[in-house]
């Protein structure tokens, strides 16, 4: 084999990220920040790295060295926050996180001195506000989202609402997982580094992690601190009260996030502003109703609305109920009660669990086959089935696009049983 250069390691490199349902649309600041993060040789090393969760043996196998020597180059990796772990029957596994929720976050969810974290920021702000393209792609290129807003329990709760579900819940989220941990805001500490504070003073130390993640970012480099369950809600009921608008990772079961995010920094609810009436993360199942009676067009709702889907004309509030997340950040800030939140008449859908949303979202990307055939992914028993229990939940129509980038007769016959 050939000696590669530094552009073909983190060509590579930039090739193995787009085989992951989220990518990343290669630019010459891309390989800028791959630069910062990676060296060449790691560049090299993880681009060689299956896509789904694997074990040191498979990468032993794959660098050519031995099980010890892989598990010291996978917790250099984990050190650097460009590796996650985790552990199933008393077994390591290692997943290479996508850039978002993933690497790029990573690198600024503490102060590190390893890296230049402001030269970083601004190749962040270069990639991800002014080029564009990861944006869009990140948030517009498929229906399921990567994330979806909670609504704001304290103000269905005063209204002695009992209709919302557990997992609408970020109580209920925090109650369920086994390990939670809270890190620094990616998107704050990005623009502090640029000299643009955030307009709403809100603290930095708001982003929770739950369950594996939050036990790899502790252990391996301190990029996540593990925390009660109680300090988890303190953080929750402190961003209430600095208007932030929390969003997890849009399944039922076990997400990995929940940020606390205010709209003059976070990349969602900045994207949500901009490509406008375009939605970059789903929304909660509740909407905003105005009680003209009780309103007193102060106009505090459209200037706490995180996303401006709150206007005034002619001295009355209108919402835009098409780009409204159902938050209730409005609902909470106002003075007379004037807005309560209803159900919206038709439900959100929330995919079940991470491997039912990657599903979903390969399908209507093209990308399924990349997802299971990857390295001899498909040997993974655990892995295969898990991806084939989310293809048969799915409507007919998904399971046909499945099976049509399966090119799978097997997937066909499973189908074909199953009606």
């Amino acid at each position: 084999m050939g000696h590669l250069t530094s552009r073909d390691a983190y060509k590579n490199l930039e090739d193995r990220i787009n085989l992951f349902t989220q990518g990343a649309p290669p630019s010459q600041t891309l390989t800028k920040i791959l630069k910062v993060l990676f060296t060449e040789n790691e560049a090299k090393q993880m681009s060689q790295l299956p896509i789904r969760p694997f074990g040191l043996e498979k990468a032993a196998k794959i660098w050519g060295v031995s099980p010890a020597q892989a598990e010291t180059i996978l917790d250099h990796l984990c050190e650097k926050g460009l590796m996650v772990d985790s552990e199933y029957d008393g077994v390591r596994r290692f997943t290479m996180p996508p850039p978002m929720i993933g690497f790029f976050e990573f690198a600024l969810m503490r102060t590190r001195g390893d890296i230049d974290q402001k030269y970083l920021s601004e190749l962040f702000h270069q990639y991800l506000t002014v080029e564009e393209d990861f944006i869009k792609d990140l948030f517009f290129s498929v229906d399921t989202k990567l994330g979806r807003a909670f609504v704001q329990e304290p103000v269905l709760m005063s209204e002695k609402t009992n209709h919302i579900l557990d997992y609408e819940r970020a109580t209920h989220i925090i109650d369920e997982a086994e390990t939670v941990g809270v890190g620094t805001c990616f998107c704050r500490h990005k623009n502090l580094h640029l000299g643009i504070p955030c307009e709403q003073n809100a603290p930095l130390r708001t982003c929770l992690t739950f369950d594996n993640i939050a036990r790899s970012l502790a252990k391996h480099g301190g990029y996540s601190e593990l925390i009660s369950k109680e300090e988890a809600k303190d953080i929750l009921e402190m961003s209430y009260g600095y208007n932030l608008v929390q969003i997890g990772e849009n399944v039922r079961e076990s997400p990995a996030f929940m940020c606390n995010c205010c709209g003059c920094c976070c990349e969602a609810l900045q994207a949500a502003r901009k490509f406008s009436p375009m939605q970059p993360i789903a929304t909660t199942n509740y909407i905003p109703r105005i009680d003209p009676e009780k309103c007193i067009a102060c106009g505090k709702c459209a200037r706490v609305c995180p996303i401006l889907a709150i206007s005034i004309k002619e001295k009355k509030p209108v919402i835009d109920e098409s780009i409204c997340l159902g938050c209730g950040v409005c609902a909470r800030n106002c003075p007379t009660k004037a807005i309560a939140l209803e159900r919206r008449p038709v439900q959100v859908i929330t995919p079940v669990n991470s491997t039912h949303r990657f599903v979903l979202q390969a399908i209507e990307k093209g990308t399924l086959q990349n997802l299971v055939f990857d390295n001899q992914a498909f040997a993974n028993h655990r892995a295969m089935a898990a991806v084939l229990g989310a293809i048969l939940k799915l409507p007919p129509l998904k399971q046909a696009l499945a099976s049509k980038q399966f090119k799978s007769v097997y997937l066909d016959r499973l189908l074909a049983s199953r009606k």
